[in-house]
């Protein structure tokens, strides 16, 4: 079974909420038991004033993330975003941050399983670069934001998931990332990524690019260190701290591992 066969498969085999937090929160596991909560459709529990981040599993959630992206990306003035599921990206998953039933975030994992990326379209040589070190690379795309809503503990909240799924789950050793010129500051200082690739025009989006890169085994290694410590924030200044705890992300690595086929 391919790998996304796999995911395909396993989407449809378990809760699609992965994981529930409140803002500003402890972030927590899905299935707390304190204050009201609503079903979801496999029997876990969430509070209706929680975030959620949720699979974009079927034909309804991947059309209310579609929505989202065109709308936060015309906002900025982006055009012919597309949306997630989009033929030009068929090896990828979206993950969605729901508030209630409204979509607030969306980030899309692209995985290289012999497709390409959709990063290959600029920067084809600088990922070859890579694949030729014997990298494993995987591509964030399609993130976007509610911005009346953002933290950093929201916004680690959803790195955190992409992080468990592309590393833990799929044990990718690198992650790319096409951002604005503007908007590379924001991933180099908080989440570490690297410069890669000079500025270039996207036609996808009728906007000016920058390829980031980021290495997700010392990823791994500063989200031992640091994770679920918000101390260490007037320190440290990046996302790390207001990770998930190591005994929490533990849990949810493991129940999404144990949802997956074999």
């Amino acid at each position: 079974m391919g790998i996304m066969d796999r995911f395909k498969t396993a989407s449809r085999s378990w809760a699609k909420t992965i994981v529930a937090f409140e803002s500003p929160p402890r972030l927590r596991e899905v299935g707390g038991q304190v204050g009201e909560h609503a079903p979801e459709p496999s029997g876990q529990v969430t509070r209706e004033d929680q975030f959620k981040i949720r699979l974009a599993h079927n034909d309804e959630r991947t059309r209310d993330a579609k929505f989202f992206v065109e709308k936060r990306y015309g906002e900025v003035g982006y055009h012919g975003a597309g949306g997630p599921g989009s033929n030009s990206c068929p090896d990828s998953i979206t993950l969605a941050t729901y508030q209630g039933e409204q979509v607030i975030g969306t980030q899309t994992l692209g995985f290289d399983v012999g497709n390409g990326l959709m990063a290959d379209e600029l920067y084809k040589a600088e990922i070859d670069m890579l694949r030729a070190r014997g990298c494993t690379v995987a591509e964030i795309t399609k993130f976007a934001l509610d911005t009346k809503l953002t933290s950093k503990r929201f916004l680690a909240a959803m790195f955190n998931v992409s992080y468990i799924y592309l590393r833990k789950l799929w044990r990718y050793s690198d992650a790319v990332i096409e951002v604005n010129p503007t908007h590379a500051a924001f991933y180099k200082r908080m989440l570490g990524f690297k410069e890669i690739g000079s500025e270039r025009m996207c036609p996808r989006v009728h906007a000016p690019a920058v390829l980031l890169w980021l290495d997700l085994v010392e990823v791994e290694k500063k989200v031992a260190e640091v994770a679920g410590q918000h101390e260490l924030a007037k320190q440290d200044r990046t996302l790390y701290p207001y990770f998930f705890p190591p005994q929490e992300e533990a849990r949810i690595t493991d129940r999404l591992l144990r949802a997956e086929p074999k």
